[in-house]
């Protein structure tokens, strides 16, 4: 599996030393949370259930109930084997790692367009959303995914829908639904907060599917310096509004330039914008070639551009588009 941030590999390949690069290939918040110094405690006691995350993660969220666990891609990987083998739809283009999964633990999986979802929904146990989808910036209304949700707990089923990069537009999530038996929302610290490396992210679901999965997981999924940083970060409302602004301005910014230089985005979020292009491998290269890492699709053909952290990324992604 690739994903992006492969920045040494990248380095090593195009001959650039790595602090010359700049990186767009995430989606990551890079004008992240300010981290703070954890105290000297949480590195010499084991992680503490007892603490102040789930009370700050259900207020954030909105969720009755939830599990911390060390990031999204914990429970990504965990959730198949919860279920017999089953029939799985999974969005595409979409994030690889649900239907790797999926697949990994003997259920068959099938790759869905937005367009056929209401099509293949008798046949289908377990539907998976990214929301917004990753790299297309789709989303579908609260109301639909409900009705689509309704459907599929009747016999059982799951809906399964990633909000990883929702924090921006929080009026689109349906975690605050997640006590309904077979909604399952999963959210992360990683993308809004910047704090990818801490590892921290959540379940939002029914208790009874939370035992289970805790059960599976064991204890100290989540380190203690990551589970005090997560409190402050949660906690930080000021910032998070703040931050929302500037993300969905930039958002924008990103759109108007790459429109300018004719890579007119066909979808995106507050986090990154999507081209389409048969030329993408190319401009892929030519970007690479001048220390610009970008995130590079083949089904379809087509770039993801995250946002420049600074003036001076936004002038240096100017000015590399103009001579391509």
């Amino acid at each position: 599996m690739h994903h992006g941030g492969r920045l040494r590999a990248a380095a090593t390949h195009f001959a650039i030393p790595l602090e010359n690069w700049l990186d767009l290939s995430t989606g990551l918040n890079s004008n992240g949370w300010p981290v703070r110094t954890p105290p000297a405690s949480s590195w010499t006691r084991l992680p503490e259930e007892e603490d102040e995350l789930n009370a700050a993660a259900s207020r954030y969220y909105g969720a009755g109930f939830l599990l911390p666990v060390a990031g999204s891609q914990a429970a990504i990987q965990s959730l198949p084997q919860l279920r017999a083998p089953s029939r799985v739809s999974v969005l595409n283009p979409g994030y690889a790692e649900h239907a790797h999964a999926w697949k990994r633990n003997h259920h068959t999986v099938s790759a869905v367009s937005p367009e056929q979802i209401d099509a293949v929904l008798l046949d289908t146990d377990v539907l998976i959303i990214i929301h917004p989808n990753n790299p297309t910036g789709v989303t579908f209304p609260i109301s639909q995914l409900l009705n689509w949700h309704a459907q599929l707990a009747q016999r059982g089923g799951w809906l399964i829908v990633d909000e990883a990069f929702i924090d921006a537009t929080p009026e689109l999530s349906i975690a605050s639904h997640t006590t309904k038996p077979g909604l399952i929302v999963l959210r992360s610290l990683g993308k809004f907060f910047g704090l990818a490396g801490a590892r921290v992210g959540f379940v939002c679901a029914h208790p009874q599917l939370l035992i289970a999965l805790n059960n599976l997981l064991g204890p100290w999924t989540v380190n203690g310096p990551a589970r005090w940083m997560a409190i402050q970060a949660l906690q930080d409302k000021n910032w998070q509004e703040k931050t929302r602004q500037r993300l969905l301005q930039d958002s924008r910014r990103l759109y108007s330039l790459l429109s300018q230089h004719h890579l007119t985005p066909h979808g995106g979020s507050a986090f990154f914008q999507w081209v389409c292009s048969a030329k993408a491998s190319d401009i892929f290269e030519k970007l690479a070639c001048q220390g610009i890492l970008t995130r590079l699709f083949t089904e379809p053909s087509s770039l993801r551009f995250g946002l420049p952290t600074t003036e001076a990324g936004w002038q240096r992604l100017d000015r590399a588009l103009a001579q391509i």
